[in-house]
């Protein structure tokens, strides 16, 4: 079974908000986490360990 890649692993947002959360450009993604399909189906398709660190490092706990 091959496994799917996401845009989300390599996103230039994504990568603004890990090198300066409090930057506008950080704030933007951490926003757009919330409502955007892609980061859902990313999040949800990984496995629970995964799951925890991205919880704890984005401080996301939807989908829960």
């Amino acid at each position: 079974m091959e496994e799917k890649r996401y845009s989300c692993e390599n996103c230039k947002l994504r990568a603004h908000y890990d090198k300066n959360p409090k930057s506008p450009l950080g704030r933007l993604w951490r926003l757009h986490i919330n409502f955007c399909p892609g980061w859902k189906s990313y999040f949800t398709n990984q496995d629970e360990v995964t799951k925890a660190e991205l919880r704890g490092k984005y401080n996301f706990y939807k989908y829960q």
